[in-house]
C-alpha cells in the first residue's frame, strides 16, 4: 500500500465546505479551557461537516495562535459563534426543536453504542470543561445524556477525544440511516 499525497485526497476548499450539505450536528463547548482542545474540536467538526460550533462561557474564540495551531484552518471553514450563557443557548435550541444532548457520565445516561440519533432532527452535543465536565444545570436542561463507555482505570477522556469519538459515531449512524432510507 502507498500513502496518498494530500493532492490525491480530493478535499473541499473552504468555499466548497461552506456550500456543502452539513451533517445535522451542532457542537457546544461549555467552558472549555484548553485552546488546543478547542482547535482540535474545530478540526473534528471540519472532518465530518458539522453544521456549527458554539463557544460558551470561558471558552476562547478564534483568532488565537493556540487554537489555530491545532485547528489548522478549520476556524475558517466551520461556522462558529460565541455565546456567554450555555443555558440560554440550550433553551433556544430546544425551542427550535433540536435534540439537546450532554456528553457526560450521569444517572440514566445512554451509552453511546446504544444511542440512535433521531431521524430528521439536529443533534446538539454539549461537551464540558476539562475538570468539571458539563455544568449540572446544563445536563439537567438537556433532553438526553450520552456516555462514552470506558473500561480502564481513568474516569474520563480528553474533551477533544470525546468530541471525535461522539461526532464520528453519530455521523456514521446518520449516514447509515440516510443510506437505508431513515429506517
Amino acid at each position: 500500500m502507498r500513502k496518498l499525497e494530500n493532492s490525491e485526497l480530493n478535499r473541499l476548499d473552504v468555499n466548497e465546505f461552506k456550500e456543502a450539505q452539513k451533517t445535522p450536528i451542532i457542537i457546544v463547548l461549555d467552558n472549555v479551557r484548553s485552546l488546543n482542545n478547542i482547535g482540535s474540536v474545530f478540526r473534528t467538526a471540519d472532518a465530518f461537516l458539522v453544521e456549527k460550533i458554539y463557544l460558551c462561557g470561558i471558552t476562547a474564540t478564534p483568532p488565537h495562535k493556540d487554537i489555530h495551531k491545532t485547528a489548522l484552518g478549520a476556524t475558517d471553514s466551520v461556522a462558529w459563534e460565541y455565546r456567554k450563557d450555555t443555558m440560554e443557548l440550550i433553551e433556544e435550541c430546544k425551542g427550535l426543536g433540536y435534540e439537546t444532548i450532554a456528553i457526560e457520565q450521569a444517572e440514566n445516561a445512554i451509552m453511546l453504542n446504544d444511542y440512535s440519533p433521531a431521524t430528521g432532527k439536529k443533534q446538539v452535543l454539549v461537551f464540558g470543561n476539562e475538570v468539571k465536565g458539563v455544568a449540572q444545570d446544563v445536563v439537567t436542561a438537556c433532553d438526553k445524556v450520552i456516555e462514552i463507555p470506558q473500561y480502564g482505570t481513568k474516569h474520563s477522556l480528553n474533551i477533544s477525544v470525546s468530541a471525535g469519538v461522539v461526532v464520528w459515531d453519530l455521523w456514521s449512524k446518520i449516514k447509515l440511516a440516510a443510506k437505508s432510507g431513515g429506517k
